[in-house]
Parts: structure tokens; C-alpha cells; sequence
């Protein structure tokens, strides 16, 4: 089985290399650069299996590169941020990164959430296990609602007939969603069935994905329940 390669731009030289020893000593294979130019080149010449973009970096900074990967690929990201409550969280998940982690951050932290967000993926720990898509739902189908139709089988969505394009994250989100049509979905409850946190997350990142698979699938076709969180109309 072969090592997860993981793309790692990050200016600071210490972060950079303390974490890029820290990753490999668990089992991945590391590409670490120090911009964002060259993380786009890495990204293009290596096909990483996921990428972790700090938030400022120079010459192309992480935001902008991570809508660059996110044109190319459904690769995950994940974002590293200095400050928990920046803007530039909000504008790494809106930009299609999967997750982000706040600096400083514990290298068994990172490690946790790099292997929820490959499993979510279809990868296994430090190493690559399938093609990156969601399994099937036990149910299997096609469900429709109205002009949606979600194949759990085909993993496929389309929209009046038109195949709609979702990352990995955003059809597991759909997937729970369609699962239990009409019934109201709490952020914490997402956390755990799509993100894989088995500990208090950040419900900006349900948020903000839950938005982006809106813009996707139609804007009324999931509802906010104020105090509670989200449900699919049927």
C-alpha cells in the first residue's frame, strides 16, 4: 500500500520542517514548500493525495491557491490559520477547503484531522485505500426531491437532469441530509456523521458548506431551523 502524500506550504521555516518530520515519523510522505507559486506546481507535478495550505503565505497566498486546486481537483484541504475567529477561515472553506486547524497547533491534532478527512475520502490512515469518493449508503438508489435526484449507489447528483458536481465532503453532507428528509440535523450532529469529530468543532465549517451545497443543489432546498440546525425538504 502506498504512503499518503501530503503537499505542505507553509512559509515559517521551523513550522515547516518540525511538521513535515512530525507527519512523516507517522507513516506520510511529505512534500513541504515554502510559497504558494510553488505549492500550485507541487500540487500539479505530484497529485497529492491531500493538501494542507497555510493561510499566509507569499506569492500566491493560501486562500487563492487552495480556488486554484479546488478548479482542478477535489483533492481535501485543509486550511492552518494563526487565528481562530480570522475572516480567512470563513474564506478558506468558502474558497472549498474541507477543514481547517488553528496555529499553533499539536502535531497529534493535525494528525487526527488529516486521517478524518482522508477516511471521509475513502483513504486509509498513511495510506491510500480507494479513489477518494464517499461509500454507498446502506439504502442504495436513487432518491428524489423535487428536480434533485442523489444516486447513494453511483454516487452521482443531478439537478433537472444536469449532473451536478460535489466535492467528497459536500456529498457525504448530502448524503446524511437526504437520508432523513425533514428531519432537522443539528450542527454538532454533522460534525460528527460528516466531519468525523469525535470532540467540539467549529459549526462555521457546517456553515459554510452547507451554504456552498445550496449554491449547488438550490437555495430553498435546504432549510435553516433557527436554534436547531438544518433539514432537506422533501
Amino acid at each position: 500500500m502506498a504512503e499518503t502524500h501530503v503537499l505542505f506550504v507553509e512559509d515559517d521555516d521551523v513550522i515547516r520542517e518540525a511538521t513535515q518530520l512530525a507527519l512523516e515519523r507517522d507513516g506520510f510522505a511529505v512534500t513541504a514548500v515554502p510559497d504558494g507559486l510553488t505549492g500550485l506546481e507541487a500540487f500539479r507535478a505530484k497529485q497529492p493525495d491531500i493538501a494542507l495550505l497555510d493561510v499566509m503565505v507569499p506569492g500566491l497566498d493560501g486562500v487563492s491557491l487552495c480556488r486554484r486546486i479546488r478548479d482542478e481537483s477535489t483533492v481535501p484541504v485543509i486550511m492552518l490559520s494563526a487565528r481562530a475567529d480570522s475572516i480567512d477561515v470563513v474564506l478558506g472553506l468558502e474558497a472549498g477547503a474541507d477543514d481547517y486547524v488553528t496555529k499553533p497547533f499539536d502535531g497529534a491534532v493535525l494528525v487526527a484531522r488529516i486521517r478524518a478527512v482522508l477516511r471521509r475520502f475513502g483513504h486509509a490512515s498513511g495510506g491510500r485505500a480507494g479513489g477518494g469518493q464517499p461509500e454507498p449508503t446502506p439504502e442504495g438508489g436513487v432518491l428524489v426531491f423535487g428536480d434533485l435526484e442523489v444516486d447513494t449507489e453511483g454516487m452521482e447528483v443531478r439537478r433537472g437532469g444536469a449532473q451536478v458536481g460535489l466535492t467528497p465532503t459536500e456529498m457525504r453532507l448530502l448524503l446524511e441530509f437526504s437520508s432523513a428528509p425533514g428531519t432537522v440535523l443539528s450542527r454538532d450532529k454533522l460534525l460528527e456523521r460528516v466531519w468525523d469529530y469525535g470532540w467540539g468543532g467549529d459549526t462555521r465549517v457546517v456553515d459554510v458548506h452547507v451554504q456552498r451545497l445550496r449554491t449547488k443543489i438550490g437555495q430553498d432546498r435546504i432549510e435553516t431551523v433557527r436554534g436547531f440546525g438544518y433539514k432537506l425538504r422533501a
